[in-house]
């Protein structure tokens, strides 16, 4: 059965030395016999069907492959459609009455658990929040996440020590969830 999935490249086209051109990172996809491979926006996002593999076998074939034609280590996070709109759906702001800027989902590789963030005093970042969903945490930041304070405490290594995290706006949230959606047919 083909299952259409969504790779998130973390740390592609923001600055720094990892560039990686989309339509090389497609040309890619497609001789590893991915179909449909297309990409979102220039920061790391590719949607393509399988038949084979699973989330984290595919993320490592993806690692590996991108390594060896671009030269440089990229973590990778592949996710269903179905796990997707979950997310989507479970959010716990009320993201329809939100800005997309002023709403993010990091997306962990693992399950992380209440424990990791425990030392976050969440009334000092007031009025900013999140909370934690299935291997995503959801960050409201109502002036944006490059204001964030409570985004950049979440950002520390030792916060995502042992995962893989990559942060998307509520925007791209959504379009990935379109994306993915499975065709008639």
């Amino acid at each position: 059965m083909t299952t259409t999935y969504a790779a998130l490249l973390r740390g592609i086209n923001v600055g720094g030395a990892k560039k990686m051109p989309m339509a090389e990172l497609r040309t890619l996809m497609e001789g590893l016999g991915y179909d449909g491979v297309r990409t979102y926006l220039q920061s790391g996002q590719a949607v393509f069907a399988s038949e084979h593999g699973d989330e984290e076998s595919l993320a490592a074939e993806l690692t590996r492959s991108i390594e060896r034609k671009f030269g440089f280590a990229v973590e990778v996070i592949v996710r269903d459609h179905a796990y997707l709109k979950a997310i989507a759906e479970d959010c716990p702001f009320p993201a329809a009455d939100l800005e997309a800027k002023q709403l993010h989902v990091t997306y962990f590789s693992a399950p992380v658990d209440a424990e990791r963030f425990a030392e976050i005093d969440q009334a000092a970042f007031l009025p900013e929040e999140f909370r934690l969903g299935d291997r995503a945490l959801y960050l409201y930041a109502p002036n944006g996440l490059g204001r964030s304070k409570l985004g950049e405490y979440l950002a520390r290594p030792r916060l995502n020590k042992g995962v893989i995290a990559t942060t998307r706006n509520w925007n791209t949230v959504l379009k990935l969830v379109e994306l993915t959606e499975p065709t008639a047919g």
